[in-house]
């Protein structure tokens, strides 16, 4: 896969890393990646991952953005508002890098689209707000053998795991929590989002050019407040009901 000047110039910081060079730059621009969400943790992880090179992404958000979205959800503007999501982090992400595709979703990802969305891709990202689309992404990529970078935020704590058949998402999270919150109802800091989606877009980009040692079967927490970091290992759950065996 040739590379423009144009491109070689704007990967140069790539280019140069032993991790990436050009044979992982290549995995890059090859590269489908599947963004559920365009929200706050959507928002920086595509545009890191456009900046990056990533050959096509695929944005999946049925929301219009709302004045409130624009204290965390860094891919739109004042005059964004009202617009599909997806159409407008297209619009944007197109100004960003005209070299990747971007493609817009402007529906729901549920338990009977998943699949067909899904179709083509080499890497999902979810950042949705609800469980029961994390299910839905968890279970859809375990079937497809499709890596998934999940990640999480709410007040001032954030999370980022990457799960790749067994331990997946429902071993951590195995049904729908009887105390789950929103942000809309606890609130979140802004400036989390930024940083747990970067870190979304940084497993991604580990996992497609196999660079260091991405989260699998691991998670990794952020207490903002306390600017605390700490990993915990994500075992197996023989009982899940995904990937476990009776």
């Amino acid at each position: 896969m040739e590379f423009t000047d144009a491109e070689v110039d704007r990967y140069a910081r790539h280019l140069v890393l032993r991790e990436i060079g050009g044979p992982g730059q290549q995995k890059l621009k090859a590269a489908r990646v599947l963004i559920v969400g365009a929200g706050g943790l959507g928002s920086p992880a595509a545009l890191y991952l456009a900046a990056a090179g990533v050959g096509q992404i695929t944005l999946v958000d049925p929301d219009r953005v709302s004045l409130s979205n624009l204290q965390r959800q860094i891919l739109f503007a004042d005059s964004d508002v009202g617009r599909p999501k997806t159409e407008a982090a297209r619009d944007r992400l197109g100004d960003l890098n005209s070299h990747v595709e971007v493609i817009a979703c402007d529906q729901a990802l549920t338990p009977e689209t998943a699949a067909g969305l899904l179709v083509g891709q080499n890497l999902v990202l979810d950042g949705c707000d609800n469980f029961e689309t994390r299910f839905a992404v968890s279970d859809a990529c375990l079937a497809a053998c499709i890596p998934l970078v999940s990640g999480a935020i709410g007040r001032w704590t954030g999370q980022v795991g990457v799960f790749n058949g067994a331990p997946c998402y429902r071993c951590l999270v195995p049904d729908l929590p009887p105390d789950a919150e929103t942000c809309q109802a606890v609130g979140v800091v802004g400036a989390l989002a930024g940083v747990i989606g970067s870190m979304m877009a940084l497993e991604a980009i580990k996992l497609i050019t196999g660079a260091g040692r991405p989260l699998t079967g691991r998670l990794l927490i952020l207490d903002a407040l306390a600017a605390e970091t700490r990993t915990v290992a994500v075992g197996p759950d023989p009982a899940c009901s995904s990937c476990g065996q009776s």
